[in-house]
């Protein structure tokens, strides 16, 4: 079953009561895009609204780490409630000891890519990966188009996955929408990240609704 992640980056920070009790409601997860302005050129949010969230969610937070040194805060955002939590590729040395610094903290670990980044680089950690996100706008800001070629990068990886007889999920993030949620399905992917099409939307109930 496919399931829906709003992405928070993209809530209305005056009101964010509101937009989590939207995703109570209506989604299946929390998607929370921390960026330390030095792996992408933009800063989000930490720890303190992380852990307001924390308190309101009924359903699991998705952490995705855009920061460098991710194994520096894994335990903290574990500690936090994260269920699941991604870092990017190009943000370590080797993703597998970090992979399992996130398994050793209770939590689903997964490696993010950006759309320049093969995603054959994934291939030898994918055994260590209890999901996979493939960007389809580069990490750092919400509101960017969704870049095409992510269809073609998915059915590539959902075909490894299933060679090697793998339960790893792909999620997808980066201008995520009704408009390509069936066809993203359709090549492979399992959680969709949505953040401007879901909060910016008269009816955000009715975008996920579509989505599914």
């Amino acid at each position: 079953m496919t399931q829906i992640a709003p992405s928070i980056l993209a809530a209305d920070f005056l009101n964010l009561g509101k937009d989590v009790e939207t995703v109570n409601k209506y989604a299946d997860l929390f998607h929370l895009d921390v960026m330390d302005g030095r792996l992408v050129p933009n800063i989000s949010f930490g720890f303190p609204v992380v852990e307001a969230i924390a308190k309101k969610a009924e359903v699991p937070m998705d952490v995705h780490l855009m920061i460098t040194h991710p194994e520096c805060y894994i335990e903290r955002f574990a500690k936090t409630g994260a269920k699941m939590i991604s870092f990017h590729y190009e943000a370590v040395r080797d993703p597998e000891p970090v992979l399992g610094l996130v398994k050793e903290n209770g939590c689903l670990a997964g490696l993010a890519i950006n759309p320049d980044v093969p995603v054959s680089k994934l291939f030898p950690f994918l055994y260590a990966c209890d999901f996979v996100l493939i960007m389809s706008v580069f990490a750092g800001f919400g509101g960017q188009k969704f870049i095409e070629t992510t269809y073609e990068r998915v059915k590539e990886l959902k075909a490894e996955i299933d060679a090697r007889g793998l339960s790893t999920k792909i999620e997808v993030d980066g201008g995520v929408s009704p408009a390509n949620a069936k066809k993203l399905v359709e090549c492979g992917a399992e959680i969709l990240v949505a953040g401007s099409a879901v909060f910016k939307a008269e009816d955000p109930a009715e975008v996920i609704a579509a989505m599914r």
